[in-house]
C-alpha cells in the first residue's frame, strides 16, 4: 500500500483507539473524495478482522449478499445459516468474532449508509449489536464510515434513538493543506513551485482525490484545463454526482450553494431563506448543519455581533469553481482556462479564492504572526452603518489587546501599495474603530503570494507582513 501523506494526528488516534482497554465505537465521516477509506485501511495496513462496503442503490437482498459473502471470507471453514435479514446477520458476525483470537477485534464497515435501505431495520439491528454484546466487552473496535454526511450525522451521530451517545468517538476526515499537497505532489514526482501549487488549490482545494490527477510536467493552469474543462476530466461532471452522493434532498443543498456562490461576502439565515424561498424552519437549520459539517459552507460570528447574526459562507473550492466557470463553458472547445488568464472574472475569482486559502490556513498565520498561543477570535468583518463603509476579509481579534486587520493579495510580483490603496486601509482602520468602538490596537498585515514592495505608503502603515511560504508550514 502507497505510504500515506500527512495525516499523522488521525493515525495516532487510530492507535489509540485500538490500545484502549475497551470497545470503542468509531464513526468516520466526512465529504466526498476526502480520503476516509483510504487512510483506514493505512492506519490498519487492510488487517481487518471483519470488512464490508455497501453497495450503492442496492436493495435489500443485494446488501444482505454482500455482508454474507464478506462473513464468508472472514471464516471459510466456518458453517453459519445464511442471513435473509440484519438481525441474523449481526448474530453471525457476532458468532465469528468470538470465535476469533485477535487481540482487538477491529470491525470496519464501509459506506455504513448503503445498507440502510428502506424498511430494512439495518438500524435496529446496528443497535441491538452493539448495546447488547460489543458494548460489554472491552475488544471490539467497530470502525464506521460514510461519505452520506446528512445520514452519518443524524442516523448515527446524533442519533436519538438505541444508538443515542453510543459513538464513542467521532472523525471527521478534512481536506489536506498546502503542507501535505506539496508533499502529496513530491511523493508524486511533481515539480512544481508553491505559486503554482496555490493555483491548484484554490480550484481543487485539498481533496486528495483530485490532486490524483495533477500531471508532471504541466502547468497549473495546464494541469487546471485538463482535470476540469477537457471532455474527459474528471471534475467537468463532478459536481452532479457530489450533492447527491451526500445528503438525502440533495437539491435544497444545491439551492443553497448555488445562493452563496453568488455572494462573496456570504450570507446570514435570513438572507438565505428569503433568496431561497426554504421555510423558517428547523429543517433549514438542518441543511446548512450539514453542509457545515461536511466542509462545504463555514459558519462564523462577525466581529461585534451576536450569534443570530452569524454569516454563512461558501469555502468548498472546487464547488465555487464549478458555479463560476465549469458551468459555463463549453463542450469541446480547447484552452478554455488558458484563454481566461487576463480576464477581469479571472482576477476578481483568484482574488476571493486566495483569500479562502488563507481563512483554511488561519493555524499558519497565526504561527507567522507569533501568536499561536494567544487566545483570539476570528471572523470577517463589514460595515453596517456607515454608507460605503468598510470591508474586512479577516480580522484576528487578540486577547493581548491586538487586532489584526488582514488583507489577502494574490499577484504575480511583489504587492504595491499606492496612495489609493494606503487610504483605503486607513479607511478600514477608523471605520473598524468607528463601528465596534474597540480601544485595542490595529495591526494592518498583509499576506501576499511574494511580499511586499517597500515604499512610502507601507513604511509606518503595515506593522506584519506574510508571504505565501508561511501558509505551507506543517
Amino acid at each position: 500500500m502507497r505510504t500515506i501523506v500527512g495525516r499523522t494526528e488521525y493515525l495516532e488516534t487510530f492507535q489509540e483507539l485500538y490500545k484502549s482497554g475497551k470497545s470503542e465505537f468509531v464513526a468516520v465521516y466526512g465529504r466526498r473524495r476526502v480520503g476516509k477509506t483510504f487512510l483506514i485501511r493505512n492506519a490498519f495496513e487492510s488487517h481487518f478482522t471483519f470488512q464490508v462496503t455497501g453497495l450503492s442503490n442496492a436493495s435489500l437482498t443485494k446488501q444482505l449478499t454482500n455482508f454474507n459473502l464478506a462473513m464468508r471470507k472472514m471464516t471459510p471453514d466456518h458453517d453459519f445459516l445464511l442471513a435473509k435479514d440484519w438481525l441474523t446477520a449481526f448474530q453471525n458476525l457476532i458468532s465469528c468474532l468470538e470465535l476469533n483470537s485477535d487481540e482487538k477485534k477491529t470491525v470496519f464497515i464501509d459506506e455504513l449508509p448503503w445498507f440502510d435501505t428502506p424498511r430494512s431495520g439495518f438500524i435496529s439491528a446496528l443497535e441491538h449489536f452493539w448495546n447488547s454484546w460489543a458494548s460489554t466487552r472491552n475488544d471490539i473496535l467497530l470502525i464506521t464510515c460514510g461519505s452520506a454526511a446528512s445520514w452519518m450525522i443524524n442516523k448515527l451521530i446524533n442519533n436519538k434513538g438505541g444508538l443515542h451517545n453510543r459513538v464513542t468517538k467521532r472523525m471527521k476526515i478534512v481536506p489536506f493543506t498546502l503542507y501535505e499537497c506539496e508533499q502529496f505532489l513530491a511523493q508524486k514526482n511533481t515539480l512544481l513551485d508553491r505559486y503554482q501549487i496555490i493555483q491548484l488549490y484554490m480550484v481543487l482545494g485539498g481533496i486528495p482525490f483530485y490532486w490524483e490527477e495533477v500531471k508532471p510536467g504541466r502547468s497549473a493552469m495546464q494541469n487546471i484545463e485538463d482535470i476540469c474543462f477537457s471532455e474527459n476530466g474528471i471534475l467537468r461532471n463532478e459536481y452532479k454526482i457530489l450533492f447527491k452522493s451526500l445528503f438525502n434532498k440533495h437539491e435544497k443543498h444545491s439551492v443553497i450553494v448555488g445562493i452563496l456562490a453568488k455572494k462573496s461576502l456570504g450570507l446570514t439565515r435570513d438572507e438565505i431563506i428569503t433568496l431561497t424561498g426554504l421555510p423558517n424552519a428547523g429543517s433549514t437549520s438542518r441543511l446548512l448543519d450539514e453542509l457545515e459539517e461536511s466542509g462545504f459552507i463555514l459558519k462564523y460570528k462577525p466581529l461585534g455581533k451576536k450569534s443570530k447574526n452569524s454569516i454563512y459562507q461558501l469555502v468548498d473550492f472546487y464547488t465555487h469553481f464549478y458555479l463560476k466557470f465549469i458551468n459555463e463553458s463549453l463542450s469541446g472547445e480547447t484552452n478554455q482556462w488558458m484563454n481566461m488568464i487576463d480576464n477581469p472574472r479571472y482576477r476578481v475569482w483568484s482574488g476571493y479564492a486566495f483569500e479562502q486559502v488563507c481563512l483554511y490556513h488561519l493555524p499558519q498565520i497565526k504561527k507567522a504572526l507569533g501568536i499561536s498561543g494567544v487566545q483570539s477570535t476570528s471572523s470577517s468583518w463589514r460595515s453596517t452603518t456607515i454608507k460605503n463603509g468598510a470591508q474586512i476579509d479577516l480580522v484576528i481579534d487578540r486577547r493581548d489587546q491586538v487586532i489584526n486587520l488582514c488583507e489577502m493579495k494574490f499577484t504575480i510580483n511583489p504587492f504595491v501599495i499606492d496612495s489609493k490603496y494606503a487610504e483605503e486601509l486607513r479607511n478600514k482602520v477608523g471605520t473598524l474603530r468607528t463601528e465596534t468602538k474597540t480601544r485595542k490596537s490595529v495591526f494592518i498585515t498583509m499576506i501576499t503570494t511574494f511580499g511586499l514592495q517597500p515604499n512610502s505608503y507601507s513604511t509606518g502603515l503595515v506593522q506584519n507582513e506574510i508571504k505565501m511560504d508561511a501558509l505551507f508550514k506543517a
